[in-house]
């Protein structure tokens, strides 16, 4: 037994000898070593702050470096309270009720002495259900403007952001928004492009995709949408583009239908050229979607290749006569300068105040009228068939467009022949062509100092220096070869620059080939009228002009100010140009009488020895420039007919009418005035 107590001895687990502090020595020299780290420890703790940051036993940059537990934290923070943010606001936010189209005002438009033209905007509408609407037009719009419209919650985030940013950088707001957006957007918000509207268009939305049914949504997106041609929802549009009801659409028309949902302006076919080809290219392009997102057969699509036309448009009665192009020149001036489209303008609310003044308009139309019943003979001669007038009338000193006149009637002659381009300038284009010689020519020579405001009645230079002067004769009698050669010499692209400077726009300018001289570009009766007012306002340019001032619901419309003139060539060259011009009015309707310091006029034509299918007569003076093209059109036929013919074989092509047109309207618009007929008065 004694070696198993050595053992026990050697382990000392039963070994109760010795005092308790031997017994206890090495467990009490570890505790207490124990014990002060964790008192560092927990001084360390509570010495630490709440956000170590700076970071504290750090070092150059790591000192600015939050930790990753600092970091995660303020996110979680941030986080929740985002989110508890937008659950309070979608509790608090109500969906309101659907606007009512039947209160909407229209768009009242106002003479230039502040009489009432025409009211336009009654809301042209009319609900269907979507069992009415062909699938293959649900599929059409779907595919064309949210293909996942069946899947997503009823927003973009991203598309709202975008958006948001946009309008914050003042940037045009486009695309993005998913079909339960615009609808809610169309139902139940304003058209007001704010970083506020964008907001309650997200919460709306979420609350409507969670309330309605994806079938509700687009049976409402479809008969609030905005189609163009005066047309909310599908039903109204199918009517305005082809005459039947939106349950007889093919998928093609569909197709066209959605295509212009994108805009109206831009997509509707009958508008423009331009607008065609975008239309063509949208169509097309939602069939082929419908193809990658399984909504159509290819074998299906492969049917739809011929482009389903539309028919004209149809201006409403109340816009008959000459009121539908001043309100559509209107528009366009809205458009081009107030950023204010046509869906803006049919939803009401607009009192827009033109520069049209009735008197005139009434006299230009009553002009146009009478040399047309006195010399064209539709049913006696074919050439008289299918001829078209177009003309407009600005006040020079400011650039006003007072009166125009687009057809016979705006109801049934949609095109505005005021204000579309298409008819070939011809030897009215020439005075640019002249005027550009005439810049090359002065350049580097001392120049007479420019005044401010030149009294019409001081003399002008004699004649064009010697190296133009074969151009001065060519304008009077209307000579081809002087201005092709001068064109070659000087250099189309500086003509192109003078002619875009004093007015006419880039788009109406043709190729620059040798004929471009002599007029194959096409600019707009509105246009060449105030390009001739550069002559008069001794080389000073001013934009047309046809609103003065636009109120929506009581408010004042900014940056509609009046254009300020631009210098699009020098006086020199405006006055020698002119002298040849005054020229050209005495040989088309006499010479003037009276004294040699009277007001000037003057005067741009085609003539006998052009050969293009239109002919012009642009008279100026310092009350009126007045354009009048004369040219023939038939529907379906997109090239001009020849004007060889109309009116008779003493007609010069139909170059004799338009001056007659303009004497008549100048001597009842502007009595007091001189015309070339009638010789300049004197100033009292």
């Amino acid at each position: 037994m004694r070696p198993r107590k050595r053992r026990a001895d050697r382990a000392g687990s039963t070994d109760d000898s010795g005092s308790p502090e031997q017994r206890e020595g090495p467990k009490r020299t570890r505790r207490p070593r124990g014990r002060a780290k964790s008192r560092r420890r927990a001084a360390r703790k509570a010495r630490r702050p709440l956000i170590d940051f700076p970071r504290r036993g750090r070092r150059g940059w790591r000192r600015w470096t939050p930790s990753w537990k600092l970091a995660s934290g303020l996110f979680l923070l941030f986080a929740g309270a985002l989110a508890g943010l937008f659950t309070a606001i979608y509790i608090q936010v109500k969906i309101p009720n659907p606007h009512d189209s039947a209160s909407r005002q229209g768009t009242v438009y106002y003479w230039a002495d502040g009489s009432r033209m025409v009211s336009v905007g009654d809301v042209n509408r009319q609900d269907v259900k979507l069992s009415e609407v062909p699938e293959s037009v649900q599929s059409a719009v779907i595919a064309a403007e949210n293909a996942d419209f069946y899947s997503d919650s009823g927003v973009s985030v991203t598309g709202i952001g975008r958006a948001a940013v946009n309008i914050v950088k003042g940037k045009e707001t486009q695309g993005g928004s998913t079909i339960t957006q615009q609808y809610v957007k169309n139902t139940y918000l304003s058209q007001d492009q704010t970083v506020e509207r964008k907001i309650k268009e997200l919460f709306l939305s979420l609350k409507v995709s969670n309330q309605q049914t994806k079938t509700e949504i687009l049976e409402g997106y479809l008969n609030t949408s905005w189609f163009g041609r005066d047309a909310y929802g599908v039903q109204a549009a199918s009517y305005a583009y082809y005459g039947i009801p939106a349950k007889e659409l093919n998928p093609s028309q569909g197709a066209l239908l959605a295509a212009v949902l994108k805009g109206a302006e831009s997509f509707d076919p009958a508008l423009s050229g331009a607008n065609r080809q975008r239309a063509e290219d949208r169509w097309s392009w939602i069939l082929d979607r419908q193809v990658d997102t399984g909504s159509m057969s290819a074998e299906e699509r492969a049917k739809y290749t011929k482009f389903p036309e539309p028919k004209p448009p149809v201006k409403p009665t109340s816009q008959a006569g000459q009121t539908g192009y001043l309100v559509d020149i209107a528009n366009k001036y809205l458009k081009s300068r107030g950023g204010i489209t046509d869906k803006d303008l049919a939803g009401g609310g607009y009192s827009v105040h033109t520069t049209f003044e009735k008197d005139k308009v009434l006299a230009l139309t009553k002009a146009v009228e009478q040399v047309r019943a006195d010399r064209l003979d539709p049913r006696q001669r074919a050439e008289d068939q299918y001829v078209q007038v177009g003309a407009a009338s600005i006040r020079p000193k400011d650039g006003a467009i007072v009166a125009v006149y687009g057809g016979s009637d705006a109801v049934e002659h949609f095109t505005n022949n005021a204000d579309t381009s298409g008819v070939p300038a011809a030897s009215a284009f020439k005075p640019f062509v002249y005027a550009a010689a005439l810049e090359q020519e002065l350049e580097g020579r001392e120049r007479p100092a420019e005044v401010s405001d030149p009294d019409p009645r001081e003399p002008r230079p004699a004649g064009p220096p010697t190296a133009s002067a074969g151009l001065h004769s060519a304008l009077v009698d209307s000579g081809h070869t002087p201005f092709v050669e001068t064109g070659k010499k000087i250099g189309l692209k500086k003509v192109k620059d003078l002619a875009v400077a004093s007015g006419l726009r880039e788009e109406s300018m043709a190729k620059l080939e040798p004929t471009f001289s002599i007029g194959t570009s096409t600019p707009s009766a509105v246009r060449l009228a105030s390009a001739y007012t550069t002559f008069v306002n001794q080389g000073r340019a001013t934009e047309p002009y046809s609103v003065t001032k636009v109120e929506w619901n009581g408010a004042a419309v900014d940056g509609l100010g009046q254009p300020k003139p631009r210098r699009a060539m020098s006086s020199e060259a405006a006055a020698m140009v002119s002298a040849a011009l005054r020229q050209v009015s005495w040989s088309t309707v006499g010479p003037p009488q009276g004294q040699r310091n009277q007001l000037p006029s003057w005067a741009g034509k085609t003539g006998p020895n052009d050969r293009m299918n239109s002919a012009w007569f642009i008279g100026a003076t310092q009350e009126l420039s007045t354009s009048v093209a004369m040219f023939r059109t038939k529907p379906d036929v997109p090239q001009l007919l020849p004007m060889q013919g109309v009116g008779g074989p003493d007609s010069e092509r139909g170059s004799a009418f338009p001056p007659l047109i303009w004497k008549a309207y100048n001597e009842a618009a502007v009595p007091a005035s001189p015309s070339p007929a009638d010789g300049p008065r004197d100033r009292p």
